[in-house]
């Protein structure tokens, strides 16, 4: 038996063992194969044949097929190279790619939006669109959830199919839901994000009564500023305390 043919059937087993929907590069079914060129043509071979599908340049997925076809994998595998490096954490999910996610809309959308402390252009990877936002505070997995409650203050006026009434009475159920060291972790973090985030963020925890002290979030407006939210007072009649109209 030829190395070419041994090392095909050696890469068919790898990628065999895979998951479906996992996304994974030449490097996960390499192994004791240091015949990199060969690996490669074999996984090529494997995507003539329809046994895994080709995501972008050097990525690959065993596609999950369904009665209506193909299944991509979820988005945060489609994206996974860019929100982590060497076991760190350096992006998060956010925006379009949440906001069905903590029920602010019914709309999934073909943009993948990443919170990142260094942004890059957007670009394609196959249906989807990947773009940044850029994020000024420490990313960690502990943040996550509050910088992403964060992000959908901030792009309120942006959520798909959803009026700013509905988003705020929606984002009063997940602030509600979170703990005291949570619901203080988002004053924390809120103080780099814009003014009016600060302030939409003051006006939801003050109709939630909550415990967490608002007066740093106070000081950090400017008193004459104004920010304009239509429709926000009827879900929150705390806005007009932080000069939203």
């Amino acid at each position: 038996m030829s190395e070419g043919v041994r090392i095909a059937d050696y890469v068919r087993d790898k990628v065999g063992r895979l998951p479906k929907g996992f996304v994974f590069t030449y490097d996960v079914v390499l192994g004791e194969v240091t015949n990199r060129e060969a690996v490669i043509k074999a996984l090529n071979r494997l995507v003539e044949k329809g046994v895994i599908k080709k995501l972008s340049r050097g990525k690959y997925y065993k596609p999950e097929v369904t009665v209506y076809g193909s299944v991509l994998p979820v988005q945060a595998q489609i994206v996974k190279d860019l929100m982590e490096s060497n076991g760190k954490v350096i992006g998060y999910l956010t925006g379009y790619s949440v906001y069905n996610e903590l029920g602010l809309t019914t709309q999934v959308s073909n943009t993948i939006q990443i919170g990142s402390n260094d942004v890059r252009p957007a670009f394609k990877r196959d249906r989807y669109t990947i773009s940044f936002i850029q994020q000024k505070n420490p990313i960690n997995k502990r943040n996550i959830p509050m910088l992403q409650v964060l992000d959908s203050i901030r792009y309120i006026r942006k959520i798909p199919d959803a009026s700013i009434e509905s988003s705020c009475k929606r984002l009063l159920i997940i602030i509600s839901n979170l703990d005291i060291d949570k619901a203080k972790s988002l004053v924390r973090l809120a103080m780099k994000y814009p003014p009016a985030t600060r302030a939409l963020l003051g006006a939801l925890l003050e109709q939630l009564e909550s415990a967490v002290e608002l007066e740093p979030l106070r000081k950090s407006l400017n008193p004459i500023t104004t920010y304009r939210l239509p429709g926000a007072v009827k879900a929150l009649p705390t806005v007009t305390n932080w000069n939203i109209v």
